[in-house]
């Protein structure tokens, strides 16, 4: 779990930011003028930390870790991060462990030339990070990348975090900008954007890329705007002179693969509603199918009468011969949190370390197998793994949404 004094040190832009709010001057506001003035002196004191932390490793290489399977928020912030450290002649290295799936993010990395990496689990065992002065986590705390292993391995310091995720992980960057209400970190860094960082420039094919892509991130985020909150509608509005929007049609309008429509298929097939939760088991998927869950509770949660829908399976990697059940969250309904709720249902481990988390609307959880993980050339062993697995989730689950009552039945 974490510390005291770690919590603090994650947040300590914030805590000087609420410091200085007490000033005599900004008491001095009109009481209209407050809050907006606390919080222009808030996204300052951010930007000027993140400027000196660039400025302290001016001329270095860093690593930028996604989390294993970068959404178009991580995706996009994680460039404008790279165009921003070049500024100061710092050279950025983009990588993600996991996969691509979503076929919306497949499309986005291709037509924009967005420069990530994919780490192969296999040849990272031989790489190396002594060329890099420290890592960056961008939109995760890296609990959900198994890059940071590697990281930790090689005692790479953690530089810079920017997410707007719940608090997670145990460590002291030197720069952190967490923001948990925030509802997408490309919102995040596109203020460093309008705050003069890096000035965008529409005759430059690189800066209408990124910026296309941060508007994809943002609208990913925000379900399409409707759920942004007014720094997301000013983000969008700046990022609105910039970006290519038959570049962000032709990304947004990538056909559902037939995998994803088969997901989509066995979660209608074997969903069960109660107290408008829809919950559904997919059972078996291959790794680089993943993405299809989120989808999938995305589909869901549009049922009427539905205000939430949970979906999980149990993903097979086959290169690394480990399974792990994946679930995602998806809710409409304002007074659930999802980062309660899945924590709540289902825990963490030994060390402390939360299976799931969310943010605002939406959530996901991975749970590893261990021991029971593989491959079993017996159909009748495979069907009861699931069994037990699928079983578990829904008494896990059914026991918050309806505490009263016991529906499930293994005898």
């Amino acid at each position: 779990m974490q510390s005291t004094s770690s919590i603090k040190s994650l947040n300590n832009i914030v805590e000087l930011a609420d410091t200085e709010s007490n000033s005599e001057d900004l008491q001095k506001c009109p009481p209209g003028d407050y809050q907006a003035t606390k919080q222009a002196r808030t996204l300052e004191q951010r930007v000027d930390g993140l400027r000196q932390t660039l400025e302290r490793h001016r001329g270095s290489r860093q690593l930028v870790i996604l989390q294993d399977f970068p959404d178009p928020d991580a995706l996009s912030s994680a460039w404008t991060y790279k165009l921003i450290a070049e500024q100061y002649d710092i050279q950025c290295d983009i990588a993600y462990a996991g996969t691509l799936s979503h076929q919306e993010n497949i499309a986005l990395v291709r037509l924009t030339g967005l420069p990530v990496q994919r780490w192969m689990n296999q040849a990272n065992k031989n790489r190396d990070l002594s060329v890099y002065a420290g890592s960056v986590l961008i939109d995760n705390q890296g609990t959900t990348s198994q890059l940071m292993d590697l990281v930790k391995q090689a005692n790479l310091p953690v530089l810079v975090v920017i997410d707007h995720h719940s608090i997670q992980e145990d460590f002291q960057p030197e720069f952190a900008d967490i923001r948990v209400g925030a509802r997408a970190t490309a919102t995040i860094v596109t203020q460093y954007l309008q705050a003069g960082l890096l000035n965008l420039d529409s005759s430059v094919g690189e800066h209408i890329k990124c910026a296309t892509a941060l508007m994809h991130g943002l609208r990913s985020d925000t379900n399409r705007l409707m759920q942004a909150q007014e720094e997301d509608f000013l983000a969008a509005a700046y990022l609105s002179r910039f970006y290519d929007t038959q570049l962000l049609n032709a990304v947004l309008q990538t056909s559902r693969s037939k995998q994803v429509m088969d997901v989509i298929e066995r979660s209608l097939k074997n969903r069960s509603i109660q107290n408008n939760f829809s919950i559904a088991g997919v059972g078996y998927l291959r790794y680089d199918d993943r993405d299809a869950i989120p989808q999938a509770a995305d589909f869901l949660v549009t049922e009427d009468n539905v205000h939430t829908a949970v979906v999980y399976g149990i993903v097979h990697d086959e290169d690394e011969e480990i399974e792990v059940v994946i679930g995602s969250l998806r809710t409409n309904k304002i007074t659930l949190d999802p980062d309660e709720f899945i924590k709540e249902a289902f825990g963490h481990d030994a060390s402390g370390r939360y299976f799931g988390g969310g943010r605002s609307l939406a959530g996901g959880f991975e749970i590893p197998m261990g021991f029971l993980s593989g491959f079993n050339e017996h159909s009748e062993f495979t069907r009861l793994k699931w069994n037990a697995y699928d079983t578990q989730i829904k008494q896990k689950l059914l026991r918050l949404v309806n505490p009263d009552d016991n529906p499930i039945h293994t005898s």
